[in-house]
């Protein structure tokens, strides 16, 4: 079992081209500094939650580990489909999670569309360093990754296992961490009272199913959160048969998804 967590990312650094491809996008002044704009829109502006550079890191660390989970039992989209080895796959699910709100940069309205825009330039150059000699499989891992981005709101449905785990990865940031700036500017509301009583998020292989959610609480009104974030990533993500959510208070279980 491992805690959703920034540091989780670390854990994944073992794949020669997403170890390359995170030290890219970290040491980046344009998505490094988009990212900071995505969080000067949606939490100064918006006194939304956090949607800068801390939550494209636990996002994706938590979508690689969910992936490494799902393909020990399922085959990944891009390799059943011929479009990248399994190693360039999980590049995809590192980028299409890391990426996927620089929308907000632009504003909080459709920023879905605005982070594929952005995300556009940025993949052509990074995608060229990490894969120099193989334009046409650049081509489409950029392909994968802005599906994955643009599915990873809720009204969207998935059409790959990748962008599923990089739009499951997005509802499991939802630690009252997460929310500690709303909430101290004066947003007091019920997706900000949930959050703050969400206290750790944790993945597990599941006995059942390939991925097992932990969602740990010290009251029920984190349910909420599980229910109008998590669960409704989870019903558009096309893996929903493969992930069960657990709710706990104070290590009691109080719920379990019916996904």
């Amino acid at each position: 079992m491992v805690t959703v967590s920034a540091n989780l990312i670390q854990a994944h650094l073992d794949n020669p081209k997403v170890e390359q491809m995170f030290q890219l996008m970290e040491n980046d002044v344009e998505i490094q500094s988009t990212l900071r704009m995505s969080n000067v829109m949606a939490v100064e502006r918006l006194k939304y939650n956090d949607h800068g550079p801390v939550h494209a890191k636990i996002v994706a660390g938590s979508a690689l580990e969910i992936f490494n989970l799902l393909i020990q039992q399922v085959t990944p989209s891009t390799v059943q489909n011929n479009v990248c080895s399994l190693e360039d796959a999980k590049v995809v699910v590192l980028c299409g999670s890391y990426l996927h709100d620089l929308g907000n940069s632009i504003h909080r309205v459709d920023h879905t569309f605005h982070s594929c825009i952005l995300a556009n330039p940025i993949l052509d150059r990074l995608l060229k360093t990490v894969y120099p000699k193989d334009a046409a499989l650049v081509v489409r891992l950029k392909s994968e990754i802005l599906h994955a981005i643009f599915a990873h709101e809720e009204e969207v449905n998935c059409l790959s296992i990748e962008a599923g785990a990089a739009k499951i990865a997005d509802g499991t940031d939802m630690a009252r961490g997460r929310t500690r700036i709303p909430y101290r500017t004066g947003k007091v509301d019920i997706h900000s009272l949930s959050a703050l009583s969400i206290t750790q998020v944790e993945i597990e292989k599941g006995q059942h199913k390939p991925v097992q959610l932990f969602v740990n609480m010290n009251n029920p009104a984190g349910v909420f959160q599980i229910e109008e974030v998590l669960e409704k990533k989870i019903q558009t993500s096309g893996i929903q048969h493969l992930v069960d959510v657990i709710a706990l208070e104070k290590g009691i279980q109080i719920r379990r998804s019916k996904a």
